[in-house]
């Protein structure tokens, strides 16, 4: 198996104008930037995916349609959260099947289990394939918080091999990484902190709107070159603390949108950001000489 490391795009996914369709052809062109500027993973149908408002057939597309043009360039994500554990294991074995290298699972989300039915869930999916699976933890939208204690039994599946922890908390980041676990931050504004605390990787919206950045902010980490480290982070952060503080998809298409990428609009009900906040955005771009 693969093991992953690095920087993580959580790939928008990109929209026809009226946001009724998924642009294929800007699809790939999307994932050509990522591979071009050095990305190391790429993640499709993730939280900045919109895989909330994706239909069950346009998960599947996207994943198989990734999967050809990635083509073993970069490591290859697919989510494939569900509700209920019977989808949850129906969407996993289709990304495997097309040639995922590890899966992105939320525990069951909007009133769901107690950490018995966590495990469960997370048990009954690493029965019906064989690649990693990396569990993913934000419980502001999930409503479940994965817990180091809770992390470390579900550590015991054979799979579950990684953690995205969205928790924007860097004790928790650091009790987790204490115990042996892979941790992903998934968190933009603390991105550069979780790399210097040993997480052996982001998993991230940014990278859409500046690939190459937060590539060299890996590199300059992993190579000990902490000053440079740092004040790339400082141009770096403005933007990255506007995702997190505005609506976090229709921030991160605006200012990817902004870098010559397309990627078009969010699909409704989630709207595009105001004037107002398109002059912060800009403004907050401004240090990486947007």
């Amino acid at each position: 198996m693969k093991e992953l490391k690095g920087i993580c795009a959580a790939l928008c996914t990109p929209f026809t104008d009226d946001g009724e369709k998924v642009d294929e052809t800007a699809m790939k062109d999307h994932i050509d930037s990522m591979l071009e500027a050095g990305i190391h993973i790429i993640l499709v149908c993730g939280g900045t995916g919109e895989f909330a408002y994706l239909r069950p057939e346009e998960r599947k597309r996207i994943a198989e349609i990734a999967a050809k043009h990635i083509d073993g360039r970069a490591g290859f994500m697919v989510q494939t959260s569900a509700i209920n554990t019977a989808d949850a294991s129906e969407y996993a074995r289709h990304a495997e099947g097309v040639g995922a290298d590890c899966l992105l699972i939320l525990p069951p989300y909007f009133e769901g289990p107690d950490s018995e039915g966590v495990y469960f869930h997370y048990a009954k999916i690493a029965e019906t394939i064989k690649i990693p699976i990396m569990a993913y933890n934000i419980p502001v939208h999930s409503g479940i918080d994965i817990t180091p204690s809770l992390f470390k039994r579900l550590m015991e599946i054979d799979n579950v091999q990684y953690i995205k922890d969205s928790t924007a908390d860097l004790i928790r980041i650091q009790e987790l990484l204490a115990m042996g676990a892979n941790v992903f931050n998934g968190a933009d504004p603390i991105a550069f902190f979780s790399l210097v605390a040993g997480c052996p990787g982001c998993v991230w919206g940014a990278p859409n709107a500046m690939p190459k950045e937060a590539v060299d902010l890996f590199n300059f980490v992993t190579s000990g070159k902490l000053i440079e480290a740092g004040d790339l982070w400082k141009r770096m952060f403005p933007a990255n603390l506007f995702f997190w503080t505005h609506v976090y998809n229709a921030s991160v298409k605006a200012a990817t949108n902004l870098s010559g990428r397309k990627v078009g609009p969010c699909r409704k009900p989630v709207q595009p950001l105001t004037d107002a906040e398109m002059r912060g955005l800009r403004e907050a771009l401004k240090p990486l000489g947007a």
